[in-house]
């Protein structure tokens, strides 16, 4: 009898606890937050109404500044088109990818930012300008090239930005852009957003070709926006070019205010879809244009309109609503680990750049130790052919400085000299700084294996040669390509 009452007490023990924990509430998993990241290609850094620029209009951007974080001092390390988009897609630095110039093709070591969020259960689309398959310009990309991504509207590359072509996925047809390829592009990635699949995240990625070269053709309504007698250039460019410039930038800043006008339609898009406060937003740039400043043109430069650009980022959920400007030194390589940081995802071991998911989130310092490397693997086009060259450079959030084979080149305080005027170099008030930054460099450049070798050492490594038109690719063919990783 004394047993049977120690087991129905036992008995009653139990189901009262199993009660109590039937009654707990397990505390609710955050869901995992889309990313919609918008990159436009050739847009400086300089070039928005929250950076300062007294000509150009910009209100939605100005407006996201406000509700997002600016990271002020944003770097693309290799300013040109394939190497920013090698080193976004893997985290890695350009000399690991071999994207170290335009038109050669992305060969990955390791998992790609499409294929890591596509492994964790996310939709993954593109949209507009790739350059990272190295098969021409015009040509049909297959799905195993495409790195993770399912939706698929893409052109390798073009800068003809009326009724541009693309392909649509697995479909080899040719097709055309409806008007200002942007727009249309902007639509389509705002359709990808309203026809997402409901609880599922996603990661919706969108390439804009301007405000790359040639300067003109964006619609009428946004040229009409700009007198190019009223354009105020930057203290930097020669007096004997300043009327030119103002042609150009009338036409760079009305594509600039198209595209405003399209992350305006997208940010609508994500309100009205009850999105926004769960989805990481981007607006960037590959690289920046010089614009005549200093005398030079297009990017490749280590000067600021070439190596800056735009990086904002809005996750209210977990970055809050107030704007705010950060000046940690962020690189290409660290965009993927940042984004998967605040996902909450794992980083593959293959990616160098740094994670700066708590320095965003106000948990954590500027990973980066208070530089970014700049680079000039091998020089391209008008940069090949207008004394330029090589270099490696550190960008600090005071100080730019660069070295070619031969050398210290330039050092700037631009803290002193925005407009980076005056060449500091072999100045003995700036002797110990020199040293400073040149032994940084050097600790950093042996960090990541780079010898600093003449570029034709890098192209012969890579097996590239010079093309007729567009510079190099490889010899005498691209690489097999991997196949697909993902099922």
């Amino acid at each position: 009898m004394r047993i049977n009452y120690i087991v129905m007490g036992l008995v009653l023990a139990l189901g009262a606890s199993l009660g109590v924990a039937a009654e707990t509430k397990a505390e609710p998993v955050a869901p995992r937050p889309n990313i919609v990241y918008v990159m436009a290609d050739q847009w400086r850094a300089q070039a928005t109404g929250y950076a300062g620029d007294p000509n150009v209009k910009t209100p939605n951007l100005d407006r996201l500044a406000t509700q997002g974080i600016n990271m002020a001092n944003a770097v693309s390390g290799c300013p040109v088109c394939t190497p920013y988009r090698g080193t976004l897609f893997t985290g890695q630095h350009p000399l690991t990818t071999g994207l170290f110039i335009n038109d050669v093709p992305l060969n990955p070591k390791g998992a790609t930012l499409g294929e890591t969020f596509r492994s964790a259960g996310y939709a993954t689309a593109y949209i507009g300008k790739w350059h990272v398959n190295g098969g021409g310009r015009k040509a049909y990309i297959p799905p195993e090239r495409r790195f993770g991504f399912e939706t698929f509207k893409v052109l390798e590359c073009t800068h003809d930005y009326n009724k541009s072509h693309y392909y649509d996925g697995n479909d080899r047809t040719l097709r055309t852009w409806d008007g200002y390829d942007a727009i249309a592009q902007t639509h389509a990635a705002i359709d990808c957003i309203k026809n997402r699949k409901p609880d599922q995240p996603f990661l919706l990625m969108l390439s804009w070709g301007a405000p790359h070269d040639p300067y003109g053709g964006a619609p009428q309504k946004y040229r009409d926006m700009y007198s190019a007698g009223q354009i105020k250039v930057r203290p930097n460019v020669p007096a004997e070019s300043a009327n030119a410039v103002r042609c150009l930038l009338a036409n760079y800043y009305a594509h600039c205010t198209a595209m405003d006008d399209c992350m305006g339609e997208l940010i609508t898009a994500l309100d009205q879809e009850g999105l926004a406060e769960n989805t990481i937003l981007v607006f960037t740039a590959d690289h920046g244009d010089m614009l005549k400043s200093q005398n030079q043109i297009h990017k490749q430069r280590p000067w600021e309109e070439s190596i800056r650009v735009p990086f904002l980022i809005r996750y209210p959920a977990k970055l809050g609503h107030t704007g705010k400007s950060l000046d940690g030194m962020f690189e290409t390589a660290d965009i993927m680990p940042t984004l998967l940081g605040l996902s909450g995802l794992s980083i593959p071991g293959s990616v160098e750049g740094k994670d700066f998911s708590k320095y965003l989130l106000g948990q954590g310092t500027d990973p980066s130790g208070g530089a970014a490397v700049i680079a000039s693997y091998q020089p391209m086009t008008d940069w090949l052919t207008d004394a330029g060259g090589e270099y490696r450079g550190l960008r600090t959030p005071r100080y730019t400085y660069a070295k070619k084979l031969d050398g210290p080149w330039l050092l700037f305080d631009n803290e002193k000299d925005p407009y980076q005027l005056t060449n500091l170099i072999a100045k003995p008030e700036a002797a110990e700084v020199q040293k400073q930054l040149d032994d940084e460099l050097t600790r950093r450049l042996n960090e990541r294996g780079d010898q600093f070798l003449p570029g034709a050492e890098y192209l012969k490594k890579w097996g590239y040669r010079p093309m007729e038109k567009w510079g190099y690719r490889p010899n005498p063919r691209p690489r097999a390509a991997q196949k697909e990783r993902i099922p």
